[in-house]
């Protein structure tokens, strides 16, 4: 007996790990939120989650209200730094998810640190169970862990929930990955397609190295992309060839 035709069309990945930047939520000022982009953000989400029914999970950065680790505060402990980074992941998360919610999407935030007032803990069979049914879920807090970046964060949630890819949103006009800053190098190359050893072995910065190996050893790919121009995200999903897929070549 033939499927019956159906009009939705068929996604690449059935279930992703997207991870903006937190500056990719401030909009052109790069710090703190701004509303419409937080809005475009959300329904974009939203598009992939009831227009392709793709499982989506979100792991939020928080360089747009804390980068303790550079400029004034460079001499802070480390490990209070990471700490502080960690709640500006929340707060992006909580916003993120306002923005989804007033969309009209069913959205559960799960923080690494435990704050039962204003979020789920993460528990990784919670979590699959709201993509089950129909709800975006955003990671806050990155692994709870010091010293390891949201990059690796989402790597790891990706493994654990068994995504079948990480897609990263840049904010800085940069539309995938090149062989130098074409910011500084007018003669800078795209990649359509690399692999994960060259990535590192050119520390290409697509991704902490932590995240890039563990992606590598579980197989996941990583496309890397720029979230300012629209309908990115579903292009990515139906196969377009936007920004660059880091993978086994």
């Amino acid at each position: 007996m033939t499927e019956p035709e159906t009009d939705q069309p068929s996604p690449r990945w059935k279930r992703i790990v997207f991870k903006p930047s937190g500056e990719a939520l401030a909009g052109p000022s790069g710090t703190g939120l701004d509303g419409e982009t937080l809005e475009k953000t959300a329904r974009e989400i939203i598009d992939l989650r009831q227009g392709l029914g793709v499982d989506v999970c979100v792991v939020v950065g928080g360089g747009n209200f804390w980068r303790g680790r550079t400029g004034s505060l460079s001499g802070m402990d480390p490990t209070q730094s990471d700490h502080i980074g960690m709640l500006g992941t929340v707060m992006n998360a909580l916003a993120l998810q306002d923005a989804l919610e007033r969309c009209g999407q069913d959205t559960r935030v799960q923080s690494a640190i435990e704050m039962p007032r204003i979020a789920e803990p993460y528990i990784r069979r919670r979590a699959v169970r709201h993509l089950e049914k129909g709800r975006v879920v955003i990671f806050a807090a990155g692994t709870g862990n010091p010293y390891f970046t949201t990059d690796t964060a989402a790597a790891l949630r990706a493994a654990e929930i068994e995504a079948e890819a990480v897609v990263k949103g840049t904010h800085s006009g940069v539309d995938g990955v090149y062989s130098t800053d074409p910011r500084k190098d007018s003669s800078a190359v795209r990649y359509d397609e690399i692999g994960y050893l060259e990535v590192m072995t050119k520390n290409l910065k697509v991704m902490d190295a932590t995240a890039i190996a563990f992606c590598r050893d579980n197989d996941i790919p990583i496309v890397v992309f720029d979230m300012s121009i629209p309908g990115s995200l579903r292009s990515i999903l139906l196969g377009g060839r936007v920004g660059t897929i880091v993978h086994d070549v």
